[in-house]
């Protein structure tokens, strides 16, 4: 049995898996609860001691998941939230004690390194590559694979260390309902940096629109894509892997961004926890196609927890 354990900014996930044939896993059981670890993170540097409970608690959960699996090879890491808090140590040693958890903070690079491992299988087969993003709570992730020999590689990566919650307070502004200024500079600010990753990617080569879509993961995307399938609730078998018009996506946003709270929450794919962040999601995932306007987009439920898994087996195996 092998898990993986992924401790953002908002969320935290947990992936339990089997070993199939072919290098294959089989998902066994799956946890995802929203922590809000990075709250106030921008502004204090600090990680809350509510924000900390509330995560200690959540990974209490998952240690039980994992020990009615009888979890063999665990992996735990934890990203943007605990890489800017300057007390991430006193959350380690607090998980380690009271959830029996061995968590690692990772770097920008390894993040992005493992999301791509997770993503690379669903690279469009008529494509010379893929534009990967993940919007997290407290960063976002920007990859470039392309293929080469048969294989998926980073040609270029980029971390851009705002993510849905901490561009809202970077913003200082918790809600932006009916505030058309705000959201505008919102796009604008995420465009400016995205614009700056682009001219370091194609030091590395042309990006070419017309042979790359985008592929995005993580909870904005997923999210989005949910709702543009009209899902009345998520369901993670509909939505990864599936594919998508950019316009159709593009479309939606500007809907939401109209919505007020209440309206938003009413959407199944989106309800009350997602109200406020699917906001600035929006504003990322459009600052993303103004910058490499690709047509087609790519949807996966999965990444670096995947990532995690395939090497975990890789490991089991040796």
């Amino acid at each position: 049995m092998l898990a993986a354990l992924d401790l953002g900014t908002n969320n935290c996930r947990l992936l339990i898996a089997a070993p199939g044939p072919n290098g294959s896993m089989r998902i066994l059981d799956s946890f995802s609860r929203i922590v809000r670890l990075g709250e106030g993170v921008v502004g204090t540097g600090l990680l809350s001691e509510a924000a900390m409970d509330r995560t200690v608690a959540a990974l209490k959960v998952c240690a039980a998941h994992m020990d009615k699996a009888k979890v063999r090879h665990v992996r735990a890491v934890a990203t943007e939230a605990c890489r800017q808090a300057a007390n991430a140590p006193v959350l380690v040693e607090r998980v380690a004690r009271e959830a029996g958890i061995a968590l690692t903070v990772i770097s920008a690079a390894e993040e992005a390194r493992l999301a791509a491992l997770g993503c690379a299988p669903l690279i469009g087969e008529e494509y010379e590559g893929a534009l990967v993003f993940d919007i997290g709570g407290g960063s976002t992730e920007v990859i470039w694979l392309k293929r080469e020999n048969g294989k998926a590689l980073i040609t270029h990566f980029a971390s851009v260390p705002l993510g849905v919650m901490t561009l809202t307070e970077t913003n200082g502004h918790s809600r932006i309902d009916g505030d058309a200024a705000r959201y505008a500079a919102m796009h604008e600010d995420m465009k400016a940096r995205f614009a700056a990753v682009r001219r370091d990617m194609e030091r590395k080569g042309v990006f070419e629109e017309g042979r790359h879509h985008l592929l995005g993961t993580s909870g904005t995307v997923t999210t989005l894509a949910g709702v543009v399938l009209k899902l009345p609730r998520y369901v993670r078998s509909k939505v990864d892997a599936s594919w998508h018009d950019c316009s159709d996506v593009l479309t939606l946003a500007a809907d939401l961004i109209k919505m007020d709270r209440k309206g938003r929450a009413q959407q199944g794919c989106i309800g009350p926890e997602r109200a406020d962040l699917i906001v600035p999601g929006c504003a990322i995932f459009t600052a993303i196609h103004d910058v490499w306007p690709c047509t087609r987009l790519r949807v996966a439920d999965r990444g670096l927890r995947e990532g995690i898994l395939r090497e975990l087996m890789a490991e089991a195996r040796r």
